[in-house]
């Protein structure tokens, strides 16, 4: 299988502008993000994808594979895909959306988005991973709820399933996506779907259109940095991890 995995890196954020030049442990965040993903034997390919010269000579200096895209991506899927054209992805090829804020992010999660392609029928996947009832009230965590083949039914901000009867089970979705490019394509020429513009998740225009989503299970947390006073966490867990 050809799988290859683009990291979208933009240098401008709201909350935490230049965030890919993070130091952490005396490297840039998007260093940490390549190396753990360019660990999974399940990825052929690690690129990083940015509009800035500033994270692109910083890549090519560590020896981190990088190409420059343009700085007007309504999304980070968008850059996903312009960067699949430059490296002239072919049709076959599995392309990972790996999130360039997620430095803690563990090879295995990447095993497992890719695993499902091993289907035909599959066309996109993604992951989650079981969590707590509290962490299911918050509205910064994304729910989803899955059929028994594993097809995503729905993506909500709001507890899902609601368990009249029972306690549910909550899955949490974690942000990483793998497309055959094809349907990448095909998701970028999508407009805003009502339900997506209604909770802010861009994978409900997926479903709106019909289109399946695999999601896989995964055991692993996911930590996105959002804000400057993260990297202190994160530098802790990576050298409780390496203790």
């Amino acid at each position: 299988m050809n799988v290859l995995a683009i990291i979208p890196a933009r240098y401008a954020s709201s909350r935490f502008p230049g965030k890919p030049l993070a130091p952490i442990l005396g490297k840039p965040m998007f260093w940490h993000v390549a190396t753990r993903a360019a660990a999974s034997p399940a990825v052929g390919r690690v690129v990083l994808a940015t509009d800035d010269a500033r994270i692109e000579a910083a890549a090519r200096d560590l020896g981190v594979a990088v190409v420059r895209t343009r700085p007007d991506h309504p999304s980070g899927s968008d850059r996903v895909l312009e960067a699949a054209r430059i490296l002239k992805a072919t049709p076959d090829t599995v392309v990972l959306n790996v999130q360039g804020d997620e430095p803690l992010l563990h090879p295995e999660m990447l095993d497992a988005l890719v695993a499902p392609f091993a289907r035909p029928e599959v066309g996109i996947t993604t992951l989650a991973r079981p969590i707590s009832a509290h962490e299911a009230t918050r509205p910064d965590t994304v729910k989803v709820v899955r059929a028994t083949d594993g097809r995503a039914l729905y993506f909500s901000r709001a507890p899902i399933p609601y368990g009249r009867d029972a306690q549910p089970q909550y899955l949490g979705h974690i942000g990483l996506y793998g497309f055959r490019l094809p349907l990448l394509e095909k998701f970028a020429k999508l407009g805003q779907s009502p339900l997506e513009r209604m909770e802010c998740l861009e994978q409900l225009r997926l479903l709106e259109a019909g289109i399946p989503i695999h999601v896989a299970i995964t055991p692993h947390m996911s930590f996105g940095v959002d804000r400057p006073e993260d990297i202190d966490t994160v530098t802790r867990i990576l050298n409780e991890q390496a203790s």
